[in-house]
């Protein structure tokens, strides 16, 4: 055993776990794919100021959750909490806004860290496909990625992931909500770090998951009542577009979400199969987030959907996403002349576009067949020094068991044919 284990709140994937993990996150970036976003990629550590900007320095992730570093030379970096700051700096950094094709469509699949309790459902380091639509605003976007994150959960084969939605407004009528929720707010009996708050972002205060502050918000201002008609006609169309296209969901005007950059449509999806956890994906429009990291106006909408979480959603409900076989031929040689002639074809299925696995090192025929059974393999490949000298090598079915001489010169044209799936 090794003196050294996965720091704590982290993990190791491994198969066949990994498989599951690689399905699940090629099923969440499918639909954006298919919708025109192009992949991107941005480094897995940030300059802080970009988050305590971007993200906002009220939040949690700010001012608890940061894993922050400093270089020899003075510089403040930050391993990166979350991925829509990252995304836009990239798109402002390299001037894609200019280019006069806007929304650029992204989407990413990455690693993000938060220093959080270790719990089900939460880690130190986790999983997320992303997805922004930056440089337009139109409420066919924001439909558009909730309809894509929807129909991701729904290629996967769950059916109790549920969509909660809001709107929060914008720079026009928010003030005016903001300060009737302090005004509200600064009468309730709230620990000081809470009353902090109050002053700084009142809206996160929602967001506040402890009962005994959660019985003091049941009065509180709704948005919806302070929503200017621009916001109202925007989630409204947003709503219809959603119901046209038969995607359910249920208003919650308590939804904020944890970041500071939301403005207008705000949502989540959840799983109630999660416990405290429920949340697996989420986003929002973030208008006004360009302009905070010094970029010009830029109205932008994208989600994050997590990967971890959508596997415990998926085994929750007891679903199993179809896996790609990782091994379909299982090669075994019977001698050393033998091994040298199937390593030969061996190389020649892979090349040819067949997962095909070899029996290595100096085994028996029965540990050699067990392995062969155990890799998930469709077919093994038998060969002994009686099946050379007559040019062949034994083709086995490990499903039904029935087994037959092939050619060694058809041999991967015959395993090729035999794996198509019928036409």
């Amino acid at each position: 055993m090794s003196t050294f284990s996965a720091p704590k709140g982290t993990y190791d994937l491994l198969p066949p776990d990994s498989a599951i993990v690689l399905a699940v996150r090629e099923a969440l970036a499918a639909p954006a794919r298919r919708a025109g976003y192009g992949y991107v990629e941005t480094p897995g550590f940030e300059h802080t100021e970009l988050f305590s900007r971007g993200v906002g320095e009220s939040t949690d992730i700010v001012t608890k959750e940061m894993y922050t570093l400093t270089t020899r030379g003075g510089t403040h970096l930050a391993l990166r909490p979350e991925g829509t700051a990252s995304v836009l700096r990239a798109v402002l950094q390299a001037n894609l806004h200019r280019a006069g094709n806007l929304p650029a469509k992204l989407w990413y699949s990455g690693t993000y860290y938060r220093y959080e309790r270790p719990q089900a459902g939460r880690y130190r380091h986790f999983s997320q496909v992303g997805a922004e639509a930056v440089g337009a605003e139109d409420p066919a976007l924001d439909a558009e990625l909730i309809i894509l994150a929807a129909d991701a959960f729904a290629s996967l084969g769950l059916t109790g992931v549920r969509l909660l939605l809001n709107t929060l407004g914008d720079r026009e009528c928010r003030p005016a909500y903001r300060a009737a929720l302090q005004d509200f707010l600064r009468g309730l009996d709230l620990d000081a770090d809470t009353r902090a708050r109050v002053e700084i972002n009142p809206l996160r205060v929602l967001d506040d998951k402890r009962e005994s502050v959660r019985r003091q918000l049941a009065e509180a201002p709704r948005l919806r009542d302070h929503l200017c008609q621009a916001c109202k006609a925007y989630h409204e169309q947003v709503r219809e577009l959603l119901t046209a296209e038969g995607v359910a969901f249920t208003d919650d005007d308590r939804l904020v979400r944890g970041l500071d950059y939301y403005t207008r449509t705000t949502f989540e999806f959840v799983h109630d199969g999660l416990g405290s956890q429920s949340a697996v994906g989420g986003g929002g429009r973030y208008d006004g987030l360009s302009e905070l990291i010094g970029g010009p106006p830029l109205p932008s909408v994208g989600w994050a959907l997590g990967v971890d979480r959508t596997v415990l959603a998926l085994r929750a409900e007891g679903v199993e996403p179809p896996v790609p076989a990782t091994v379909e031929v299982f090669a075994v040689p019977l001698g050393s002349e033998a091994r040298r002639v199937l390593f030969g074809l061996v190389t020649a299925l892979r090349r040819a576009g067949v997962a095909t696995d070899l029996a290595y090192g100096e085994r028996g025929v029965k540990s050699a067949m067990r392995s062969a059974n155990r890799s998930g393999a469709r077919f093994a490949v038998v060969a002994g020094e009686r099946d050379l000298a007559e040019g062949v090598a034994q083709l086995k079915d490990l499903e039904s068991g029935e087994q037959s001489p092939v050619p060694l010169a058809s041999l991967v044209e015959e395993v090729r044919g035999r794996l198509a799936p019928p036409v």
